[in-house]
């Protein structure tokens, strides 16, 4: 199949249509609309004359939900059903599809999907119908008052029509800057837990593209030949091998020399060719450190006085306190690099359009870094850019890097080109495994004073890892007072009121290339908080639930966490657990969102345990679509607990020692034998739900382990004492 649209094919597509409504926003950020493609600067919502409506969705789908989401809200507000409206994701184009978290650009990540777009799209769906209404009410001579959109139809006044009877002459009346937007008594499909995702049908019977599946005509398949150790650059290489297997073309060094471009006919005689090709490799500014050095590298940081004193504590009279309570407890943690791993290896495809305009397919996580990149590779405007943003199979933050680094790579590798043919870079399983970015490595030393009554009366808390955000494009806004928050982000702002809490950051140097993973620092900031709460509890003899409650007593921000906590109990029958099984509960805020997890083990440390059931409670504001909640719920759970379980990157002099899932094995269907989610019901506007899942899950099962008198401070368990039934 040939795919061969660019944003310009969209637009004049769309001004061809007849009288089509846009509803959006324009640059400055101001509502408008149009019968004209041409005069409306990339609308939210789009509708032709036969009542087709499509919601424009601006956050890519990788399986996290968007694309039903956002759509949810286009309909709710209309009135529509959701048989009713399909979707497209937006062109790329920061000035009206930027993420309005993350500034001016345009990108998906961190669960702000939902969180941006709440009103953004309720708003846009809302201002269609006023104006559909308006000019109903028009035709019609009646009061606009006295008309509703329901299943598609207007009606009122003793009058009844389809909603495409009056694109025509809604296009010309000017939308209101504060529509009306329905109340929540209203909602037929916000919060149905009946509404069923947009993208299910495709994916099951087949015809869903990822970028993946993109196979223009007369293209070639690129492959890149990486230098093992990160760092390393082609000295030089010889194809002479390669140059025997069929359906080879060639082989270029790119420009950036940081790897070898093979290209080929088809992916397999990539493969085969890029595995002929022997290259000599300059090393002198690559990674040549082991894991075992990097991992001294950390620990040694926790050894010393912190860089940094992140929440300005005096931390000569914390540790004052610590040292002289009536308990103390005192531990090491230290987390593993972890690489993604979604299930489909990254891949992109691009193109020269006969006017000389470039076009990106790709399952694009953040347009604005491949966009702005091209302009420079191609010595092109802004607008002779195109990205067509496709399906993505997972993601997990490896889609979206400071560098854009696998669409340079393509953009590298078809400037070698006479750009006659589009060229498709593929990544196998193993150039992801050893040639990605991965969660940092990380260690946290903390020291805990708890008085004669079992309260905390201070709590030291040291943090040394490897910075995400520093030396990149995004440090401007993510470093403060030269804390990388994302390095101890669910630390620095817990919702826990501990008392004489002093929390310091020390950074180690990069390992490899590292970046945000499911979830960023809370990955190993939830782990150490919730492991020593539990552990604090069990030494002054308290139940974890009860000690935890003492600690979210006051504020909206502690009631909504003990509320999870609470429900999270209850559900998972906290101390009940079935006989000869062992339970443990973790609690964690992050994304705007709460969660609380209960995990209950069966069997033993000698002959190994199974995961019996995850109980699960979550607030994330107004569950817009409850179905995606509990899966993304579901998947963040199995996600966190099966790198817990027995995953880790490890490195030889650089090199990374893993390939492929035979060595980082993902989780298995049999590993948790049931999840179990509950929902609470809130009024407050939507949090991120496609993270938050994640950081409570490995130090509940941590804690339910501990009750088998092992407590997991190095991960994975699988090298730490745990076997696995």
């Amino acid at each position: 199949m040939t795919i061969n649209t660019s944003r310009r094919n969209f637009l004049k597509t769309a001004a061809a249509a007849t009288a089509v409504l846009y509803v959006g926003a324009t640059s400055k950020g101001v509502s408008a609309a149009s019968g004209s493609a041409d005069a409306m600067l990339n609308p939210f919502v789009k509708i032709d004359s036969n009542g087709s409506v499509i919601a424009i969705v601006k956050h890519f789908e990788k399986g996290q939900g968007p694309a039903t989401g956002l759509t949810s809200l286009i309909a709710e507000e209309l009135g529509v059903t959701m048989d009713q409206i399909g979707y497209e994701f937006a062109p790329s184009n920061p000035e009206v599809y930027n993420n309005t978290l993350f500034g001016p650009f345009q990108g998906t990540g961190g669960s702000t999907a939902m969180a941006n777009s709440w009103m953004q799209y309720r708003t846009a769906g809302a201002n269609a119908r006023e104006m559909l209404i308006k000019a109903a009410a028009k035709e019609w001579g009646v009061e606009a008052s006295a008309l509703d959109i329901q299943a598609g139809v207007i009606s009122g006044a003793g009058h009844s029509a389809p909603l495409g009877a009056f694109v025509a002459t809604a296009a010309g009346i000017a939308p209101s800057e504060s529509p009306r937007l329905r109340e929540p008594s209203e909602w037929k499909i916000i919060g149905n837990p009946n509404t069923k995702r947009k993208d299910s049908p495709i994916k099951v019977n087949g015809t869903a593209k990822f970028a993946m599946d993109v196979h223009l005509d007369n293209q070639m398949v690129v492959m890149i030949k990486r230098t093992p150790q990160r760092g390393g650059l082609v000295a030089s290489f010889d194809d002479s091998a390669a140059k025997g297997v069929k359906g080879f073309i060639m082989a270029q060094a790119l420009p950036t020399k940081h790897g070898v471009a093979v290209y080929a006919e088809n992916t397999w005689a990539a493969m085969q060719a890029r595995e002929a090709l022997e290259v000599e490799w300059d090393l002198a500014a690559a990674e040549t450190r082991s894991s075992q050095e990097i991992k001294d590298e950390v620990l040694a940081a926790l050894g010393t006085a912190p860089t940094y004193n992140v929440n300005k504590a005096d931390r000569a009279a914390v540790k004052s306190m610590v040292d002289g309570a009536a308990t103390m407890i005192e531990k090491e943690f230290y987390f593993p690099l972890l690489a993604h791993a979604p299930m489909e290896p990254l891949n992109c495809t691009i193109e020269q359009t006969a006017g000389g305009d470039i076009v990106l397919h790709d399952g694009a996580q953040m347009p604005t870094g491949p966009h702005m990149a091209y302009q420079q590779i191609f010595g092109l405007p802004a607008e002779k850019i195109h990205i067509k943003t496709m399906l993505a199979g997972g993601s997990f933050g490896r889609r979206a890097t400071p560098d854009a680094d696998y669409q340079v790579e393509a953009g590298l590798a078809f400037v070698l080109t006479d750009r006659s043919r589009p060229v498709k870079l593929v990544w196998d399983r193993e150039d992801d495994i050893r040639g990605g970015y991965y969660r940092p490595s990380a260690g946290h030393k903390v020291r805990v004073g708890l008085d004669g009554a079992g309260n905390i009366i201070g709590w030291e808390h040291q943090v040394a890892g490897q910075s995400i955000m520093k030396g990149t494009a995004f440090e401007a806004f993510a470093v403060h007072d030269g804390v990388d928050h994302s390095t101890v982000e669910g630390i620095a702002d817990s919702p826990y009121a501990i008392p004489g809490m002093a929390l310091g950051l020390t950074d180690t140097e990069k390992a490899t290339s590292v970046l945000w993973w499911r979830s960023v620092g809370h990955t190993h900031t939830a782990y150490v908080m919730e492991v020593m709460m539990d552990l604090a509890a069990r030494t002054v003899g308290q139940d974890p639930v009860a000690f935890r409650l003492k600690y979210l007593a006051g504020e909206a921000d502690q009631a909504r966490k003990a509320a999870v906590l609470k429900l999270a109990a209850e559900k998972g029958n906290w101390g009940k657990p079935a006989a000869g099984n062992v339970q443990g509960i973790a609690v964690h805020k992050s994304f705007g969102s709460y969660v609380a997890e209960v995990v209950e083990i069966s069997g033993n440390l000698a002959d190994g345990i199974q995961i019996e059931k995850v109980t699960a409670a979550v607030d994330c504001g107004i569950a817009v679509n409850p179905d995606v909640v509990k899966a993304q719920i579901e998947g963040a759970i199995g996600y966190g607990i099966g790198h817990a379980m027995r995953d880790q990157i490890t490195l030889d002099g650089g090199a990374v020692e893993q390939s492929n899932f035979p060595d980082y094995e993902p989780l298995r269907i049999s590993d948790i034998k049931a999840i179990e989610t509950h929902i609470v019901a809130s009024a407050e506007a939507p949090s991120g739900i496609g993270e938050p899942g994640t950081p409570p899950s490995a130090p509940a099962l941590a804690n339910a382990i501990a009750q088998l008198d092992l407590l997991v401070a190095e991960l994975p368990m699988s090298a730490n004492g745990v076997s696995f039934a």
